[in-house]
């Protein structure tokens, strides 16, 4: 009978975890070991889904979901590349249609427009785009650190890349990456007055019927990244109060998010601070930073993360250094 109950909670366990969405930025290209993927690694990753029963769709497929408010497959996994290096379409293509798996591809507009070396040409892009399960998206015009952009350099960025890619491509992109996964309300906002439906983040974590589609988490792979921890997170469905912007003079004062997780602990990670665990008490995490430090982080972009239950919700707080 115990037996019995184990195999049920596990089955409905599953019914209700979630999907994942990866990025690669390089493939095969040892002068970027921090963001490449070999080739042999590459394979491996790829045969670890196919052996694990993971089913790779195209990220229109996880996206609809959500939209519609649909349950997630838990074996769904979605691939996504950033800024249309030339060692994807050199490396990294070939593989992916060896096994046959879809993929979004996020196009740094000027690079690919202005033929930078190191990155894809249009020419190829739309290559690429006719190939089945290939999805074409928007990573900005300049890649630049858009939080610290003037408003009017922001909306430049959009009005300029987004009419680029759409006179290449011949349509007007839905998905957008954040460069380097910063962003505030600001670019958020602008980015859904130009027409991006979905917007990407690179926070690690998971995507669930209640996920936000301008703020969905994508997990980076590259070589020695934990694939088995990166797939057994879980999203976290949580009301970030506090903070909501970078704090004044990098000093952090206290921390609040509402969940809808009934436990008594978790743990918080912070920048500079490290991981703690934290009181949960119906559902609100409230933790006073002053009992750790009261000095300010020394960094323009501070990432705080809270865990529970295997669940993971992410904030992250990036500098304006235009700001007073």
């Amino acid at each position: 009978m115990k037996r019995f109950f184990v195999c049920v909670f596990f089955t409905i366990s599953l019914c209700y975890a979630d999907a994942h969405i990866f990025i690669y930025h390089r493939f095969n290209d040892a002068r970027y070991p921090s963001t490449s993927v070999s080739n042999e690694n590459l394979r491996a990753q790829f045969d670890y889904f196919k052996d694990n029963g993971y089913e790779v769709v195209p990220l229109s497929k996880i996206t609809q979901a959500v939209k519609n408010g649909e349950e997630i497959n838990p074996k769904w996994i979605a691939l996504t590349i950033d800024d249309g290096y030339k060692s994807f379409y050199e490396n990294g293509l070939p593989i992916f249609r060896e096994y046959g798996y879809p993929f979004a591809l996020m196009v740094y507009v000027e690079a690919s427009d202005k033929k930078y070396g190191d990155y894809m040409t249009f020419e190829q892009i739309k290559e690429v785009s006719q190939i089945e399960g290939a999805e074409i998206g928007y990573h900005s015009y300049g890649h630049r650190h858009m939080v610290s952009l003037s408003e009017e350099k922001l909306r430049a960025d959009f009005k300029n890349g987004v009419e680029i890619f759409e006179k290449h491509m011949g349509f007007q992109p839905k998905y957008f990456a954040y460069p380097y996964g910063e962003y505030d309300d600001k670019v958020k906002e602008t980015s859904l007055e130009y027409g991006l439906e979905v917007l990407l983040n690179q926070n690690s974590g998971a995507v669930s019927n209640k996920s936000d589609l301008s703020d969905l988490n994508r997990t980076p792979l590259a070589d020695g990244t934990n694939l088995k921890a990166a797939l057994f997170s879980k999203f976290l469905n949580a009301d970030w109060l506090s903070p909501t912007k970078y704090p004044k003079n990098g000093v952090l004062e206290n921390i609040t998010v509402k969940t809808d997780e009934n436990v008594s602990s978790g743990y918080l990670y912070v920048t500079a601070y490290g991981s703690r665990k934290i009181e949960v008490k119906d559902g609100l995490v409230s933790v006073n930073l002053d009992t750790l430090t009261a000095k300010p982080i020394r960094k323009n972009h501070i990432r705080i993360a809270l865990s529970i239950n295997n669940k993971t919700t992410t904030k992250i707080l990036v500098k304006d250094i235009n700001a007073e």
